[in-house]
């Protein structure tokens, strides 16, 4: 049978993990810490989805060595998380086994396999130092665009709260039997899994709404809803979203939808708080640079302008080390 491990079995982790785990076709383990591990291994792993609950028994521990070598695996950590976590996610690895990244911002791997001068070009916003680059290599990456939301009510409690979509892809955009497998396993799971042949373009739909109002929420506190209805904040916004589109058609993306289409598409959401200033009000830290550092960087890589995310960046990052200073 096919083994699996979620590594970082949080919210969209624990969600992931218990779907498969329902669905019972592959072996399905985690890697987790603290409370919520110590609540899967007493009680199994719940999961509260559309007025049903589900609760599985799956191996979980915070030593991937205990679990070993897996056909794949899926790392739902924060962007910022995952140069810490490789040697422990080098003890999940066999020569075969496809890592699947499912995480906000422009992905690490991005420039693997990107047809043009900066091919194989490493991102210092989102791996500092080429450390995922080298730890885990980039022939084993395979992308994915995370649409669902999901929280934890408790130790070994996940709620989700919408969405069903994770559509995955080769960074060479082939459709290769392994891409096809995993699509496999997560669509009887439950997910709308289809393998792309250009994830980048749908990488680029959800970060261009993350790279804006995710900041400005952190400087406002705002909602989605709010944010984009206040005149102030929506010119702020859309500005921020004008830039971005700049450097990704630079970059030979073409998104399907203008900026106030996206911006509509964002404020149907309503009340939501965004995941970064739940982040930076729980002390956590942000994925600042990989929703916002990242485009930036693309940016200078082409010598293009982009002054209104470079403000809001700069106003950000002061902000979260502020908090990380106070406490």
């Amino acid at each position: 049978m096919t083994k699996v491990c979620v590594f970082g079995a949080g919210a969209i982790g624990g969600y992931i993990a218990a779907r498969l785990a329902i669905k019972d076709e592959c072996e399905v383990s985690v890697v987790a810490r603290g409370a919520h591990l110590d609540a899967i291994r007493a009680n199994g792993l719940t999961l509260k989805q559309g007025g049903e609950t589900h609760t599985v028994r799956i191996a979980a521990s915070s030593d991937a060595s205990d679990l070993g070598p897996q056909d794949f695996v899926i790392i739902t950590l924060k962007a910022g998380a995952i140069p810490a976590a490789v040697p422990q996610i080098q003890r999940l690895l066999g020569p075969e086994t496809a890592v699947l990244y499912a995480q906000n911002g422009l992905p690490w791997w991005y420039f693997h396999k990107h047809i043009g001068p900066f091919d194989d070009r490493r991102l210092e916003s989102v791996d500092p130092g080429g450390i995922i680059w080298t730890g885990l290599g980039p022939d084993r990456a395979i992308g994915s665009v995370v649409w669902q939301a999901a929280e934890l009510e408790g130790p070994g409690m996940v709620v989700h709260n919408y969405g069903d979509r994770m559509p995955i892809g080769e960074p060479s955009g082939e459709k290769s039997p392994r891409c096809a497998a995993l699509s496999a396993l997560l669509t009887g799971a439950g997910f709308k899994s289809p393998v792309k042949t250009n994830l980048r373009t749908e990488i680029w739909l959800k970060l261009w709404q993350n790279l804006s109002f995710n900041p400005v929420s952190v400087l406002t506190k705002g909602t989605l809803a709010e944010l984009a209805a206040d005149p102030g904040t929506h010119r702020v916004i859309r500005t921020m979203m004008e830039e971005a589109r700049a450097v990704a058609e630079a970059y030979g993306i073409a998104f399907a939808v203008d900026v106030e289409e996206r911006i509509t598409m964002t404020a149907k959401a309503g009340a939501h708080r965004t995941s970064m200033l739940q982040d930076l009000e729980a002390g956590k830290p942000t994925e600042l640079d990989a929703i916002l550092g990242s485009v930036i960087e693309l940016a200078q890589m082409i010598s293009m302008e982009t002054p209104a995310l470079k403000l809001v960046y700069d106003l950000v990052k002061f902000r979260t080390r502020a908090v990380a200073v106070r406490g």
